[in-house]
């Protein structure tokens, strides 16, 4: 039996995962499997093993430099600096105190009110794993003030958190737009009204688990109309920021690169405001955001070498002509690779998951299958959210964890479980709605 280029293309994606399962680094996994994979692939196509090897090494370093380079990977850096400066700024704290006087009266508010306050400050941050361990340290010690379960409290503290790679500036936006070639921009307005549904769902479930269950949230705070007013000045300034942000995108007035660096300015003088500027504040945002662009960079440079490892392979374009024969509903294919989403965002990072699985499923169901690029593009950021709070790998679970470290692990899965099935009717209400995922983009001025 001969060994085709198709084949080698799929013993490298078990080979991938096979690495990942052990634990190995996504981004050198992908660079190393996409290098000498494409040299296999060229052997196989009739060169020589030294004509191959020049072919992949000339892949290997036009890619990487050319990425690297990619005017548009700025929005990656000063998006998480923007969100590093709002940390250290004390932004979240006002947020959260703004959320639990307005909603400490609702049955179960207090969780309501870290989900609400995670959607709002997931719309300065952009990371999931950012906003779940800065309102854990700012909600958790609130609620187990007021007599909240352990198990609920963690729980919409994780299933909150995972609002950040949904609401806009997301990271998760930023690299599918990226890699699909779809505007971020019109990502970023795709994202808002879903945001809304999903922080929505999350409060209708934790309003329900209270409701039946009196014991998990055994007590409302009350909160005169004074405080409730004077609370207000917590949100202001993300208000503002997100409006200059996300507002300037959709008019079309600069691009999501430029928005970047206009929010990070006005964070940087809102931080210089509120007096909490040191040098070592500085050095703490700066070591931070070198750290998570680093890791972005790393993981964009080895998708793309794997991506292009794909294409040689013919990989790519043999599942397309597959699929495209199939006699099943479209819906049909999309609910099979959903699911392939879900069980990889127990076993991956979510990111990773965005460049392993773009390049093979975006051109079946955009291309092939007519769905809209930019719903599906929030379609796959919702469920990866869902692999943040499941199990074995549940990041979001274990960051709540290293916060709530009196809280055993199986508690916190225990209470994020009921939250997993508000995440699920979310993702149904989008896909049977899909207007709630393109209004928004279609009345976006430009590309972004």
């Amino acid at each position: 039996m001969s060994i085709t280029p198709l084949t080698v293309g799929v013993i490298g994606i078990i080979v991938l995962f096979v690495l990942l399962i052990m634990g190995m680094n996504i981004g050198t996994c992908m660079m190393a499997i996409g290098f000498f994979g494409s040299w296999i692939v060229y052997i196989v196509k009739g060169k020589t093993i030294a004509q191959g090897l020049t072919s992949a090494f000339t892949c290997f370093k036009v890619i990487p430099f050319t990425q690297a380079t990619n005017y548009s990977f700025v929005v990656i850096p000063i998006f998480v600096l923007m969100g590093q400066i709002c940390y250290y700024s004390g932004m979240s704290a006002g947020l959260y105190d703004m959320c639990q006087k307005l909603l400490g009266r609702i049955k179960g508010g207090l969780a309501m009110s870290t989900v609400v306050a995670c959607a709002l400050f997931g719309a300065i941050c952009g990371s999931s794993a950012a906003t779940a361990a800065t309102m854990g340290v700012v909600a958790l010690p609130e609620m187990k003030k007021h007599g909240y379960d352990d198990g609920l409290s963690c729980g919409s503290i994780a299933a909150g958190g995972t609002l950040g790679i949904l609401i806009p500036p997301s990271t998760g936006f930023i690299l599918f737009g990226i890699v699909s070639g779809e505007s971020v921009g019109k990502l970023f307005a795709a994202g808002i009204i879903p945001g809304i549904v999903l922080a929505l769902c999350f409060c209708v479930t934790i309003y329900i688990m209270c409701t039946v269950n009196k014991k998990l949230a055994p007590e409302t705070v009350k909160y005169s109309w004074k405080e409730k007013l004077l609370s207000l000045k917590g949100g202001i300034m993300m208000v503002i920021l997100f409006a200059i942000v996300i507002g300037g995108i959709l008019t079309g007035y600069f691009t999501a690169v430029e928005a970047s660096a206009v929010g990070t300015v006005i964070s940087f003088i809102y931080l210089l405001a509120r007096r909490r500027f040191t040098f070592k504040v500085l050095m703490d945002c700066m070591r931070e955001t070198v750290k998570t662009s680093g890791m972005i960079f790393l993981i964009l440079i080895g998708a793309y070498v794997f991506g292009n490892f794909l294409t040689t392979s013919g990989l790519s374009t043999a599942l397309s002509t597959f699929v495209a024969g199939l006699n099943v509903s479209r819906y049909i294919i999309l609910a099979i690779v959903l699911v392939i989403y879900a069980i990889l965002g127990c076993l991956m990072d979510s990111l990773a998951m965005v460049m392993l699985t773009v390049p093979i499923f975006y051109p079946i169901l955009v291309t092939t299958l007519g769905f809209n690029g930019i719903w599906y593009g929030v379609i796959m950021v919702m469920v990866m959210e869902m692999g943040l709070i499941t199990p074995p790998v549940g990041m979001n679970v274990y960051i709540v964890s290293g916060v709530a470290k009196d809280v055993p692990l199986q508690k916190i899965f225990k209470g994020v479980a009921p939250l997993i099935l508000g995440m699920v009717a979310a993702i149904l209400i989008v896909i049977i709605f899909p207007q709630l995922a393109t209004w928004l983009p279609s009345m976006t001025v430009g590309n972004g």
